[in-house]
């Protein structure tokens, strides 16, 4: 399997979670520079909410 965790030249978000009784993990790289990685379903979530709202995607929104 292909290491999927994101760097600088390829941006992204990768969560992992191999079991329910296991944390989940992330880690985030924005094409901006940003990093962030999180250890534990609620801190993930919270990085992902995060992620969406002003990394990743969000840079390719236009303002209205």
């Amino acid at each position: 399997m292909a290491d999927l965790t994101p760097t600088p030249d390829h941006p992204g978000l990768h969560v992992t979670k191999p079991d329910p009784s296991t944390p989940a993990t992330a880690t985030a790289v924005c094409h901006c520079g940003a990093t962030a990685t999180a250890t534990g379903d609620n801190q993930v979530r919270a990085l992902v909410e995060g992620y969406t709202a002003n990394h990743g995607p969000a840079h390719h929104r236009k303002s209205r």
